[in-house]
């Protein structure tokens, strides 16, 4: 008797974990096609030359201008140079004075230079802006959400937009002086 109990018990027991390592499977198989639906779900635009620049609203952190808030759509049929930059990144920060130097000549042909600032405080971007004695509207993307809607990784990185609204040019890394005024030039407005 106590046989026959025994390979009952072991069947039982079989059975369970049968079942325990189907239900397992099953919501296995649930989570891997819900994360795979999802995914494919995700907004993975990537904006590239010819597409209109996405708009958004930032604060201003720069002092120097006038302006509290910063707008995409506000420079509507001027040319934009949307940079992407941080304190610590060298790189960004061995082309910031040239985007000054021909920031107030650009701005008079009718563009405008907006460098999206990355860093976790406005204290240090404020001395830096002290630093170089930057002029144009510095905007500071605390939450990265310009950042994400450009898809922008490394920086510095640039987009250059038309007065029309469309990104002319995308440009990772930093830029010379030269290839800056290139640049400027490609999204100059042309008078009407």
């Amino acid at each position: 008797m106590r046989i026959e109990q025994a390979r009952e018990n072991k069947v039982k027991k079989k059975r369970n974990r049968f079942i325990y390592r189907s239900a397992i499977l099953v919501l296995l198989v649930i989570a891997v096609a819900y994360a795979l639906v999802a995914n494919l779900n995700k907004d993975k635009a990537i904006y590239s030359v010819g597409d209109e620049a996405p708009d958004f609203q930032l604060n201003q952190v720069n002092d120097h201008n006038e302006l509290k808030t910063v707008r995409l759509s506000d420079f509507r049929g001027k040319g934009v140079m949307l940079n992407f930059w941080g304190t610590w990144c060298k790189p960004c920060e061995s082309e910031m004075p040239y985007m000054q130097k021909l920031y107030p000549e650009y701005k008079e042909k009718g563009i405008e230079i907006i460098a999206v600032n990355l860093d976790a405080t406005e204290f240090v971007v404020d001395q830096f802006i002290n630093k170089y004695n930057l002029t144009f509207p510095i905007p500071h993307d605390t939450k990265d959400q310009v950042r994400d809607l450009y898809k922008v990784g490394p920086i510095p990185s640039t987009f250059f937009i038309s007065s029309e609204g469309k990104i002319v040019e995308v440009v990772n890394g930093a830029l010379t002086l030269e290839r800056l005024e290139g640049y400027l030039q490609k999204i100059e407005p042309s008078e009407s």
